[in-house]
């Protein structure tokens, strides 16, 4: 049978941002608004970020040439575009590699009326939001102008599509964010609601943290992709960048 999927494949959320600073900021003070100038599309890295993206970068130079990435799909966030820029730079591709592919459909959630604004900021602001967001759950809420986590899942099996049938047989990494990881991974997986919701409910997704995929054929099908690790913290700390669990500006109601 033809193999449908990547023969490995790294998803990497992107490195701390300007916004992740921000959102710390803010919920630290206890206010309700995320104090950050510019879209959530235009956000960049951190310092610490920068560095953190060169330490993940550095991590994938040590492997040899070929078992690094040879193509990299990325989310047109100003973060994760200047993440996979990093990568690159530190030798982390494979030599002659293709410029990273930009693809909308790998962005941030959306919040909607709710963006920049902490828990705290709905809970005063929008308390309807907040109550129907604890009826229906993170999983199915939607605010209004945003996205819920199934509608970031829908237009992901669309971009796990364009992978399957442009990317088959290749590594491939993905740089985007800490609901996409998420998301990408119930996809991959063929989890529930309940158990991609326990997993985030255990901890935040790391800045520059590596979650991968090897392909494993099996007999009378495409193969499918197993999960080797999740959110693995190792290149960035080695690296001497410490690790950073921050959210995002747009955090509130993720």
């Amino acid at each position: 049978m033809l193999q449908r999927w990547p023969s490995r494949l790294w998803i990497v959320r992107h490195g701390e941002s300007a916004g992740n600073v921000a959102a710390d900021a803010a919920y630290g003070a206890s206010l309700a608004r995320i104090d950050i100038a510019e879209r959530d599309v235009d956000v960049p890295l951190s310092a610490h970020g920068e560095r953190q993206a060169d330490a993940v970068g550095r991590w994938f130079a040590d492997m040899p040439e070929d078992e690094r990435p040879e193509t990299v799909l990325t989310s047109p966030y100003l973060r994760a575009r200047q993440t996979s820029q990093r990568i690159r730079a530190a030798g982390g591709l494979i030599e002659g590699a293709p410029d990273s592919l930009v693809d909308e459909r790998l962005r941030e959630k959306e919040l909607g009326i709710l963006d920049r604004l902490t828990r705290a900021g709905v809970e005063q602001l929008h308390p309807e939001q907040a109550e129907m967001r604890r009826r229906l759950g993170k999983f199915y809420h939607r605010p209004p102008s945003g996205e819920s986590w199934c509608d970031v899942i829908l237009r992901l099996r669309s971009a796990l599509d364009t992978v399957s049938l442009h990317h088959g047989e290749r590594r491939v990494l993905i740089v985007a964010h800490q609901v996409v990881v998420l998301c990408l991974r119930y996809l991959i997986e063929e989890m529930t609601e309940a158990e991609i919701l326990a997993i985030d409910a255990a901890g935040d997704v790391a800045n520059c943290s590596v979650t991968e995929y090897a392909f494993q054929p099996e007999a009378s099908t495409t193969g499918k992709l197993v999960l080797e690790r999740y959110n693995f913290v190792a290149p960035v700390a080695e690296g001497g960048a410490p690790v950073t669990f921050e959210p995002d500006a747009n955090v509130a109601a993720r």
